[in-house]
């Protein structure tokens, strides 16, 4: 059974940064497709990053509205995927969770993040607050 486990979430001031990491086990980190979501109290759960791998070669990106902001990377060593977050906002507040799925045998990863339904593993989540 794959297993995802966050941490790095906390409390930080507008302006802060912090580093997500989630890491995987009995997974197949670089192969698997790799997110990261966020959902904030009221609201549906978001894509906030994707990082796969494809033709040997990492893709990563990130949404329009964290571009310049936010970064995701791996590191296969540790089998962990990384979101650092800088120049928080208040509304970045969330719970911030990673997700993993198997390559679809159609298309492999498609290099950004597929629908909240079609992702098989889920970490527990790390909540991110920041105050203004």
């Amino acid at each position: 059974q794959v297993q995802l486990v966050e941490s790095g979430g906390g409390s930080v001031q507008s302006g802060g940064s912090l580093r997500l990491s989630c890491v995987v086990t009995r997974g197949s980190f670089g192969r698997d497709c790799m997110a990261w979501f966020r959902q904030a109290p009221g609201k549906e759960r978001e894509g906030v990053a994707a990082l796969d791998y494809y033709d040997g070669r990492a893709r990563n990106i990130v949404a329009d509205s964290m571009k310049g902001r936010f970064s995701v990377s791996g590191d296969y060593t540790k089998n962990t995927l990384y979101l650092q977050m800088n120049s928080l906002k208040p509304e970045d507040t969330a719970m911030y969770y990673c997700a993993a799925v198997e390559p679809k045998e159609e298309y492999g990863c498609p290099g950004y993040w597929l629908p909240v339904s079609e992702y098989k593993y889920w970490g527990q989540g790390t909540q991110v607050t920041v105050s203004s």
